[in-house]
C-alpha cells in the first residue's frame, strides 16, 4: 500500500486498484479496515479505485490525538490525499459511515468534488437515521430466518453495552439478504478488521451537526448518486429518498433484494450502476 502524511503528521495508507480516472473510496464501519470493500463488485475494471484506510484502521497509523478520529476531522484526510495525488477535482464514493465522511468533504470542499456516490449511507450526519418503526418493520420481515433469534439477541447485548467485535459479527446476518457462505466469510472478516476505539472516536461529541451539514449539502451542485438497498436496515429506502431530496442534482437507485453490502450479493449490479452514473456528463 502507498502512504502519505496527513494534516497532523499521521501517516495514512491507501491502495490503488485498476486504471483510468480515479475514484476516492471511503470505508465505513466506522473503524473498519477498508479491505472489506474488496473491489466493489469489480468496479476496479472501470475506474481507478483509490481506497483509503481511515486513520487508525488497516495499514494507517494511529494518530497522536484521538480527537482526530471524529467524523468531521476525517474529512481533512480526504483533502490531504487529494493534494498528495495532485488532483484538481475527484469523484468520491462513501460506503455506510464513509458516506458521512464523503458528505462532509462535499460540504467543506465542494469545488474539489466531481461526482458523489453515497452507497448504503449511514444517515446520522444529516439527521435521517432509521427510526424504531423502521427497525420494527425490518425485523418483522426477517423473523422466520433460522439465525433470527441469535442475531437479535446480539442486538440486545449491544444495547446493553456489549461493543465487542464478536457481538457485532453475531448480529451481522441482519445486514445481508442472503446469509450464505459468501456473506458469512465477509462478515467474519470483521473480527480482524474493526477497532472499537476508532469507532468511538468517529462518533465523539461534536462530530454531528445535522442542520449545518444539511444546509451545506443543499448548496452542493454536482451530481450525486444515492444507492439504497431494500434489505438494508442501516439505510432504509424511505430515508434515502429524503437524503436524495437534499441535493439539487441527485439520482436515487434502489437495489432490490440485497442488504448493506450489495457488492457481496450482486456484484455486477453494483459495479454496473455506479459506473453508469460516473460515466454520465458532468453536472
Amino acid at each position: 500500500m502507498a502512504r502519505f502524511t496527513s494534516f497532523d503528521g499521521t501517516e495514512l495508507a491507501y491502495r490503488e486498484l485498476g486504471g483510468g480516472e480515479p475514484l476516492f473510496v471511503l470505508a465505513g464501519g466506522p473503524g473498519r479496515a477498508s479491505e472489506y470493500l474488496e473491489t466493489l463488485g469489480g468496479l476496479h475494471a472501470r475506474r481507478r479505485l483509490v481506497i483509503l484506510d481511515n486513520r487508525g484502521t488497516g495499514e494507517s497509523d494511529e494518530p497522536a490525538d484521538p480527537f482526530t478520529y471524529r467524523r468531521d476531522m476525517l474529512v481533512r484526510d480526504v483533502e490531504m490525499l487529494r493534494r498528495h495525488l495532485g488532483l484538481e477535482r475527484v469523484d468520491v464514493l462513501g460506503h455506510s459511515a464513509g458516506a458521512g465522511i464523503a458528505m462532509g468533504y462535499a460540504a467543506d470542499f465542494p469545488d474539489r468534488v466531481g461526482k458523489l456516490v453515497l452507497l448504503t449511507p449511514a444517515l446520522r450526519s444529516v439527521g435521517l437515521s432509521p427510526e424504531q418503526s423502521d427497525w420494527d418493520t425490518f425485523l418483522a420481515s426477517r423473523v422466520n430466518e433460522p439465525w433470527f433469534a441469535s442475531a437479535t439477541t446480539a442486538l440486545e447485548r449491544n444495547a446493553a453495552g456489549d461493543d465487542s467485535v464478536e457481538n457485532r459479527v453475531a448480529a451481522s446476518p441482519l445486514l445481508y439478504a442472503r446469509w450464505d457462505e459468501r456473506a458469512q466469510a465477509h462478515a467474519n472478516a470483521e473480527l480482524g478488521q474493526w477497532k472499537y476505539h476508532v469507532a468511538l472516536g468517529y462518533n465523539a461529541e461534536g462530530a454531528f451537526v445535522p442542520g449545518v451539514l444539511r444546509r451545506a449539502l443543499q448548496d452542493f451542485t454536482h451530481p450525486v448518486l444515492v444507492y439504497a438497498c431494500t434489505q438494508d436496515p442501516i439505510s432504509p429506502v424511505r430515508r434515502c429518498v429524503e437524503l436524495a431530496d437534499l441535493f439539487s442534482d441527485s439520482t436515487l437507485f434502489v437495489h432490490e433484494g440485497v442488504g448493506h453490502y450489495p457488492w457481496v450479493e450482486e456484484p455486477d449490479v453494483v459495479s454496473g450502476q455506479i459506473a453508469l452514473f460516473l460515466q454520465g456528463e458532468d453536472g
